[in-house]
């Protein structure tokens, strides 16, 4: 095929990325060749690609410094109220190209590199992604940064530096491999390490209760060694700080424990402190009760409640530094926010701080520490909610034992008081779990501990008051609220899709990038032929630019001028990629029976990673759609009209590339399963029609897109040919459910039998047996029942991409109603409704250079007065 031109190739005179000043070019080649020589000690002899990547690194990097020295100097100054967003993961991806479009550098930059006889895109290919996340999560987090600068709060994200991320996937003969995700092997520059704000963190040891107080002692001790990386708001001069925690050793680590001799060993045995902070758990969505585990959430709240007490301690009164120590005032200068269960261990580490350290009575210190945070709930799955072993806690954190089981006894008196008698009530609302082995429920802590509770959208919050925590809705029903999730339109929409972001700015202007509310704007021109033209164009090229990096990176060729048709998400029961599988399957053999219909061609791509490091079903499923479009896998793939690709090590780097490329996003998670998805709002911002359940945040993406059946959509709850409600909770159906619709439906019976029989592993008939089983009888996310529905709207789906006029039309009808899927507008309410700030979205007074040319007077730039 012809290759596409890329974006460096086109340089437009207007983009919403803005102009190349002369200026700017000649400071950048400049502040290159410096860092080249000076940073990287090398000449263009020498250098390799990534120098040449490090250099621009460095150069973009130096238009941060001044911003983000003043801002964190305007906050000291200032002392607004400030949030603290604790998340155990932040997927940040990467970073270059995003600070670039954030303070309008991508222009000069572009064309400096030129002038340097270098390629941009080929330097941006270099930056290894930092995965601190497993999902969905994680990235939320990384988008709420971006948009807590852009809306000019003062915020920080705290997390853990964790030394190897998200695992890298291969695929070997149909199975998934892990591999290390080594990130920091050729270094960050994107951080700096803070090692005079390390902190130390204790574990282990014993209580004491003394007159004066209680004591926690003989611990073991880690150090949290701090790294600062920048976060810099859309060109309104901001820069705020997420700071990531890695764990070292102290010098004296275990030595003690050795006798003469012993000194090698008791170095060795250093690495026992530091796996805290060495790997991610791929675990999302299901819960492991490891040791290691549990010390990593707590090392990380731990370390910051320091920082922030520290931040909290130091303020000024006008010109004066004074140290404040009336605690009363915490909530009004501090606003915790829990991203899920994993952070939970900041109520009961607030407490202890407010109580043993600053002595502040009980009933006090627990009025602070519920003003202060708050908790976001993450998922509804039973397996995912956190409950950890009494005995792992008191062995691990003995003092947090107790406070939790104060929280409770307090906690169940009132409960008692609100519902005498109603002991099973009790039961259900405690934060201690009995049973054969008692444990904590982390849940049930960050509702009791926090003032607000919130969902991640409209029909996961109310999930949530009807079912989960109904009880606690019940007893404190103000507390519980709603905050949609949102992405930042920077980096899924300008940075990924800026052929898209161009054609949006022609029409409505630039100002859509900071409101994104302004793209409704575009149904003014839903019936512009021209408009139409540039959209359908657009996404051409799109998807003519995706198809050479297949063929570049995955040895595959597609065809441009197919539906690409894409489900691009962690592989797992509830998100159902076996009924995609299913209609592949009923496609194919449609086919095969009537080859010379007007068949619309596919190209379908399924991408994710199995987050358990062990065989499972999910495992099974991943070989599975592998082997769909393998020459072992029944023919699908020989078929021009359909081709079946696995994505394989789908990650944030390859999601900028393939979501604009898409025409279809496959939605299909059994209603009442997801929370609220993002990768839905990403598609929809980039030009693809959705097909999904009504589940999570799909719901309020229809009702956006102004009720327009842009939403080809079916129930997705378990309503099948015969009516039946499936309702999330009810378990399996009634007995003999399956059976009735494997006979009833001869396509469905078609695929099964195939799947049993071998025909897409034929030398391994058996190998798919287990995903027989599961489908026939314990089929608890709903595959057969929805199958009916799901095949009929995918039939509409092919029609509809018949007429590129129509299809189109309603492509510009999702654009337009994305607005409110902005994680500026999430960010803005958590600010309103949960964390008392106002956002300032305006653009802050200009800034000095970076580098002075003299030196200041120490006054001005003391560590005490920045207080990052």
């Amino acid at each position: 095929m012809s290759r596409p031109l890329s974006d460096h190739d086109k340089k437009k005179q207007i983009s919403v990325r803005g102009l190349a000043g002369v200026e700017n070019v000649a400071d950048l080649k400049t502040n290159f060749n410096r860092h080249l020589h000076f940073t990287l000690v090398k000449d263009r002899n020498v250098a390799t690609k990534r120098d040449y990547y490090f250099a621009l690194a460095h150069t973009v990097r130096d238009h941060l410094v001044g911003r983000w020295i003043r801002t964190q100097q305007h906050y000291y100054e200032k002392d607004p109220k400030r949030v603290y967003y604790l998340s155990l993961e932040f997927y940040m991806g990467r970073t270059l190209q995003n600070t670039m479009v954030n303070l309008a550098l991508e222009n000069a930059c572009d064309e400096a590199t030129y002038q340097l006889g270098l390629d941009m895109e080929e330097l941006e290919d270099i930056e290894e992604d930092a995965g601190l996340g497993n999902g969905g999560l994680g990235r939320l987090a990384a988008c709420f940064l971006d948009s807590m600068a852009s809306l000019g709060l003062a915020a920080y994200g705290y997390g853990i530096r964790y030394e190897f991320g998200i695992f890298n996937q291969k695929i070997v003969n149909g199975w998934q491999v892990e591999e290390a995700d080594d990130w920091l092997r050729y270094g960050n520059p994107w951080e700096k390490a803070r090692p005079e704000y390390t902190r130390p963190v204790h574990f282990y040891g014993r209580v004491e209760h003394h007159p004066d107080g209680v004591k926690w002692v003989d611990t073991q001790v880690v150090l949290a060694l701090p790294y600062d990386t920048p976060v810099p708001g859309y060109r309104n001069n901001v820069v705020n700080t997420m700071r990531l925690w890695s764990a070292k050793a102290p010098c004296d680590f275990n030595l003690k424990d050795f006798n003469v001799g012993g000194y090698i060993q008791a170095v060795l045995d250093r690495n026992l402190a530091e796996n805290i902070s060495r790997v991610l758990y791929p675990n999302d969505n299901f819960f492991e009760g490891k040791e290691l585990r549990l010390k990593q959430e707590y090392f990380v709240v731990a370390a910051t409640l320091q920082d922030i007490v520290r931040r909290f301690k130091a303020s000024k009164f006008g010109s004066r530094e004074i140290v404040r120590t009336d605690f009363t005032a915490l909530p009004d200068k501090v606003a915790i926010q829990l991203n899920d269960t994993h952070p939970a261990m900041a109520i009961p580490e607030l407490m202890r701080v407010l109580v043993d350290e600053e002595k502040l009575p009980w009933d006090e210190a627990w009025d602070i520490s519920v003003r202060t945070c708050a908790y976001t709930n993450h998922t509804v799955l039973p397996e995912a909610l956190e409950r950890w072993p009494i005995d792992l806690f008191h062995h691990l954190l003995p003092r947090h034992l107790e406070i939790i089981y104060e929280i409770n006894r307090r906690h169940m008196e009132r409960v008692e008081a609100m519902f005498p008698g109603d002991v099973d009530r009790m039961r259900r609302m405690s934060l201690i779990e009995e049973g054969p082995q008692k444990k904590v429920n982390m849940a049930h802590l960050c509702i009791v501990g926090s003032h607000a509770v919130n969902g991640v959208a409209r029909i996961h919050s109310d999930i949530l008051k009807a079912t989960v925590f109904k009880d606690f809705y019940e007893m404190e029903p103000d507390k519980f609220q709603n905050k949609t999730n949102g992405i930042t339109p920077r980096r899924w929409l300008v940075m990924c899709n800026p052929g898209l972001a161009e054609v949006i700015a022609e029409r409505i202007g630039e100002d859509f990038v900071r409101d994104l509310d302004q793209l409704k704007e575009l149904l003014n021109f839903i019936d512009d032929d021209a408009f139409i033209r540039d959209v359908a164009n657009v996404k051409q090229e799109n998807k003519l630019k995706f198809a050479v990096h297949l063929q570049d990176h995955y040895k595959v060729i597609i065809n441009p001028n197919s539906m690409f048709d894409l489900q691009v998400k962690r592989i797992h029961e509830y998100k159902r990629q076996l009924l995609n599988c299913l209609h592949i399957i009923t496609y194919y053999n449609r086919i095969r029976k009537e080859p010379n219909h007007d068949w619309t061609p596919r190209t379908i791509m399924i991408g994710g990673k199995v987050p358990h490091i062990r065989v499972t079903l999910a495992e099974k499923v991943v070989t599975f759609i592998t082997l769909q479009g393998h020459p072992a896998g029944g023919h699908i793939h020989q078929h021009y009209r359909v081709k079946v690709i696995f994505l394989e090590n789908y990650r944030i780097t390859l999601a900028e590339k393939a979501i604009p490329a898409a025409d279809l996003s496959e939605q299909i998670s059994t209603a009442g399963t997801e929370a609220s998805g993002t990768g839905n709002m990403k598609f929809m911002l980039n030009g693809a029609l959705t097909i999904g359940t009504m589940d999570g945040a799909n719901v309020e993406m229809a009702e956006e897109a102004g009720g327009q059946p842009v939403h080809l959509r079916h129930e997705g709850g378990g309503r099948g040919r015969h009516g039946r409600q499936g309702v999330r909770g009810r378990g399996h159906g009634p007995k003999g459910e399956k059976e009735e619709y494997y006979n009833s439906l001869p396509e469905l019976k078609q695929a099964m039998d195939q799947i049993a029989g071998g025909f897409f592993s034929p030398k391994q008939p058996d190998l798919f047996k287990d995903i027989v089983s599961m489908l026939m009888h314990h089929d608890r996310f709903k595959v057969f029942a929805d199958y009916e529905d799901y095949i009929q709207c995918q039939d509409k789906v092919n029609e509809l991409y018949k007429d590129p006029k129509e299809w189109t039309k309603k492509v510009i009808h999702n654009i337009a109603g994305c607005g409110k899927f902005s994680s500026d507008r999430t960010i803005s309410q958590y600010a309103r409704e949960i964390w008392g700030v106002e956002p300032n979205p305006e653009r802050s007074p200009p800034r000095r250079r970076a580098v002075a040319k003299q030196p200041q007077p120490a006054r001005h730039a003391g560590v005490r007065e920045i207080q990052p």
